[in-house]
């Protein structure tokens, strides 16, 4: 009996999907000294948000998931961020960046900001050759769309939003024909489902998470990435023993301790995120001698007091159905505005 050639890897049963500046990489582009700045780093000057990396390594720990990376960083970037996510030990799977020179060249000046005509027909495309039945978890921030981009991109995928209101938020959002052209295409050639679960802001800029509302439960803004652990605990993407070992390299490595932590686990609680059963698991995970959680030592009790309260208020109520989301309305929130506040066109 032969032997096939090759051996073709699993299809991945989870796809995760990351934006880099002020999601994965602390980046500040808010004038244009920091522009400059940030184009002469090298990747060893770069620093990633504290628990980012962590999070990505034990998320593809089961060898079942994806990692895609749709940033509007520069093509010319493309190999000081490479470089850095070696450092890092970050390996992915799909790694796209944005065509600036090209966009210039063309005289596309809106593109150039613009994230809705990028990032929508990006992901959308790739979407195209995932498994029907592959889940997807996206991190984006709240510096530019990404919630209204990934939350438009899974009610695209669900059948929640028709041509009608599609049109209107890409002439909203001055998307330029072509690229209305690959949303729609790309759209069509995607099987009818509901495969994002959780869309992550990380709150760069410090947004009240309540800004965030209109966008539903399957949204959940972060300040940091043990918050994103713990909620993808609840959701079984991760195990008690990893979320663990990411807080241990936030406390070690990012100036993170038990108070920071704990504040981060009891905001989630307050926000209604059911943690019920992570709470447990993490209880659980701390029991025994573990060299490695030596620096946890503090967090079995913290984590006791957690479940008095969290029994305490009893069986918590099933999730919120998913709720509709009124893209035209918020198109005009979520695009950059001058500084005479008024929405500027992509």
């Amino acid at each position: 009996m032969s032997l096939p050639d090759r051996i073709d890897p699993r299809p991945p049963r989870r796809i995760y999907r990351w934006d880099l500046d002020k999601t994965y990489l602390q980046t500040e582009f808010d004038s244009l000294r920091d522009l400059v700045r940030t184009a002469f780093q090298k990747a060893h000057q770069k620093v990633a948000v504290p628990g980012a990396s962590a999070l990505i390594r034990e998320l593809s720990e089961n060898g079942d998931s994806r990692l895609c990376i749709v940033s509007g960083s520069p093509k010319q970037m493309r190999a000081v961020l490479e470089e850095k996510l070696k450092l890092d030990g970050v390996r992915w799977d799909e790694f796209v960046l944005k065509d600036n020179v090209g966009n210039l060249l063309r005289g596309r000046f809106r593109a150039l900001r613009g994230q809705v005509g990028y990032k929508l027909p990006a992901i959308l495309e790739s979407r195209v050759h995932a498994p029907v039945e592959a889940e997807e978890v996206l991190f984006g921030d709240d510096a530019e769309a990404d919630a209204f981009i990934y939350s438009l991109f899974a009610d695209l995928v669900a059948g929640r939003v028709d041509e009608r209101v599609l049109s209107q938020v890409l002439e909203a959002g001055g998307v330029y024909p072509d690229d209305a052209l690959r949303v729609r295409e790309a759209w069509k050639k995607i099987p009818v489902g509901d495969p994002v679960r959780r869309i992550f802001i990380h709150l760069d800029r410090l947004t009240p998470p309540a800004h965030f509302t209109p966008y539903g439960p399957r949204v959940v803004p972060i300040f940091n990435y043990f918050q994103a652990a713990l909620v993808l605990l609840a959701d079984g993407h991760l195990t008690a023993p990893q979320v663990l070992k990411i807080a241990v390299e936030m406390v070690q490595t990012a100036g993170h301790n038990i108070i920071t932590l704990s504040n981060s686990f009891q905001d989630l609680l307050r926000r209604g995120l059911p943690l019920q059963q992570a709470a447990v698991a993490l209880s659980q995970a701390l029991e025994g001698p573990n060299k490695l959680l030596a620096a946890m030592r503090p967090m079995p009790d913290i984590l006791a007091a957690f479940s008095k309260r969290l029994a305490a208020l009893g069986t918590p109520p099933p999730p919120p159905p998913v709720q509709a989301v009124d893209y035209v309305s918020l198109i005009h929130h979520a695009l950059p505005r001058n500084h005479k506040g008024r929405t500027k066109p992509q």
